[in-house]
């Protein structure tokens, strides 16, 4: 049921809709809309601070220009809450029942004004400039406006650059909005954040200008929540010839003192009281990274050259704590995480002891690093990565392809632990050891205890939890609790007394193991919270391949799941217990 029948909105069903309001109107639009963004966010969780922060941009945009004929593209596009009311999807903010039919990022299926799946930063440049070169070939005459917006967060990526410098090309309009709020989700980092205080603080006169350097026109905008301020600004740009940089100063969170005091903390949030700002907390338990984090720790005590690097995202891990008692160990660098693995790659070569925290979405976008800088120097840096699990996110953050993206790189081994002890054992051989590259898959479920079965881990020995016959169960990480189920499962359903396996690693396998197996096991059943297309499975299949043992593989499928409930995700791929002990019944009774 729409909770308010009364607001304003109601009255927009396309960006046309607000062209004949007044300026208070539109000055009401945006208090009704900032409600709406802090309700649904409330509800379901959310990004908060940056949806508050781009409101007066976004009704200002969409008064001043005619979308879907002029083009904007979001940068991350986690900032399009407002954008997606005034464009057709308001019921989804003003209907709890249908908070979750709207997705949190941009999405070509859901609208024509939405034109790029997006959830990674410091693409927009390039995609506008891409959209600026196709107008131009393919309509000359074009008089349609390309718009991007990027935060000043989103200018440390190295794709930011690359899309700034081609920009400087075009000899055609292109609006090039910088959101500067002076924060990523931490706080910006570099050298290139003083050159935008430069210019805030000198109203943007200062010589040292970037954008102007790189060839680009530019335009400052000291208030970019005044909407007057911002529809004038827009006008001023609109049909321009040329490109230029709008660079625009807003406040994070304007319009809620929670999100405006701790800009981190609400860059995004699980559901909260609104009149509180408290945060509908879980029970306090131990967690992995903690445990993570209080090793290093140890190891710095003890005199170890630990250096911990993160590209801006301190909170997925906790590290502001870490940072806290060890400031000189902690590197951020950024929206950056090409630049974390290249600097670990170096500092590990120097002799320094480099932990890289990186969550499996952001990890992808540093492939050629892992690739040509860490694995072909062969660098023992060492790496944690987080959120790989099939997870019930958008398409855009994925956390399922780390295992296909790392396992099948050499010289690297991935470790995937099944509980706490095993975790800290790897961790602690990963620092002592200098011969390769270790990462490390931080388990995403609940934290098991468990034992240690060993504790050097430059050679893979299985862990055999439990020894039975005809059918062999392999449970990776955080999949262990579902290999004890499905062992459970066949003894009751099938009378199988399952061998129960933990592989450890991702990468290494224990082929004098695997060749004694097939002894008095007909099927080998691979578990793994992850992408099987190239992934742990696939290797074990290999193995087996000439041989008569039978493999069946279980994981997520080649495919972007989007916003789909874990359940149903589990479902679709067979992941639950008894769908996988009627699979393997099926290969048993047709051996």
């Amino acid at each position: 049921m729409n909770r308010h029948p009364d607001y304003l909105l109601n009255r927009v069903n396309e960006p046309a809709d607000i062209k004949s309001m007044s300026l208070e109107q539109l000055k009401q639009l945006a208090t009704e809309m900032r409600q709406l963004v802090l309700e649904r966010d409330a509800a379901i969780g959310g990004h908060v601070g940056p949806n508050l922060g781009i409101m007066e941009t976004t009704i200002a945009y969409h008064y001043v220009f005619n979308s879907p004929h002029d083009k904007v593209v979001w940068d991350v596009s986690h900032q399009c809450y407002p954008h997606k009311m005034l464009t057709g999807r308001k019921i989804g903010f003003l209907d709890p029942d249908h908070y979750e039919d709207i997705s949190g990022y941009t999405s070509p299926e859901e609208s024509v004004h939405d034109f790029f799946e997006i959830g990674h930063t410091s693409t927009s440049v390039s995609l506008a400039v891409g959209l600026a070169q196709a107008r131009d070939l393919m309509h000359p005459d074009s008089t349609d406006n390309i718009v991007a917006v990027i935060g000043d967060g989103s200018l440390s990526g190295g794709l930011a650059f690359e899309g700034l410098n081609n920009a400087a090309k075009l000899h055609s309009n292109l609006i090039i909005v910088v959101n500067d709020n002076q924060m990523a989700i931490d706080k910006d980092q570099g050298g290139l954040y003083q050159g935008l205080k430069e210019l805030r603080d000198t109203n943007g006169k200062a010589e040292n200008n970037i954008f102007k350097f790189m060839g680009l026109d530019y335009k400052y905008v000291a208030d970019g929540n005044d909407l007057q301020t911002m529809i004038d600004a827009f006008k001023e740009v609109k049909d321009i010839d040329h490109p230029i940089v709008l660079h625009v100063n807003t406040l994070k969170g304007k319009g809620y003192q929670p999100a405006v005091e701790d800009k981190m903390a609400w860059h995004w949030q699980p559901p909260f009281d609104i009149k509180t700002g408290e945060v509908k907390k879980h029970e306090n338990t131990e967690s992995y990274s903690d445990a993570i984090l209080t090793e290093l720790g140890h190891q710095i005590d003890a005199g170890v050259p630990v250096a911990a690097l993160n590209a801006a995202i301190p909170g997925v891990f906790d590290l502001k704590k870490f940072q806290a008692k060890y400031p000189d160990h902690y590197f951020d660098v950024g929206i950056a995480e090409q630049d974390s693995i290249t600097t670990a790659v170096a500092m590990a070569t120097a002799g320094a002891r480099p932990v890289v925290f990186q969550n499996s979405t952001f990890l992808q976008r540093a492939y050629d690093q892992l690739i040509h800088d860490m694995a072909l120097n062969d660098a023992p840096v060492v790496m944690i990565v987080r959120g790989g699990t099939i997870a019930t996110n958008s398409a855009t953050h994925q956390g399922t392809f780390d295992i296909s993206m790392i396992s099948n790189l050499p010289n690297i081994e991935y470790l995937a632990p099944t509980n706490v002890e095993e975790l800290l054992s790897m961790l602690k051989w990963a620092l002592s050891q200098t011969e390769q590259p270790v990462i490390i898959r931080e388990p995403e479920k609940k934290l098991l205890h468990g034992k240690v079965s060993q504790d050097d881990y430059s050679v893979i020995h299985y862990d055999v939890a439990h020894e039975g016959s005809e059918v062999a169960i392999m449970a990776v990480g955080d999949f262990w609790q579902l290999g004890l189920d499905v062992c459970d499962q066949l003894q009751k359903k099938l009378n199988i007394n399952a061998t129960l396996i933990n592989p450890k690693s991702l990468t290494g396998i224990d082929q004098n193991y695997l060749h004694h197996l097939s002894e008095n096991h007909d099927v080998v059943v691979t578990l793994e919270d992850g992408n099987v297309s190239g992934g742990f499975g696939e290797t074990i299949s290999r193995y087996y391949g000439p041989k008569a043992m039978k493999v069946l593989n279980f994981g997520a499928p080649r495919e972007f799941a989007d916003n789909v409930p874990l359940e149903v995700l589990y479902e679709w791929y067979h992941l639950k217990p008894e769908q996988i002990v009627d699979d393997i019944e099926e290969v048993i009774h047709a051996l």
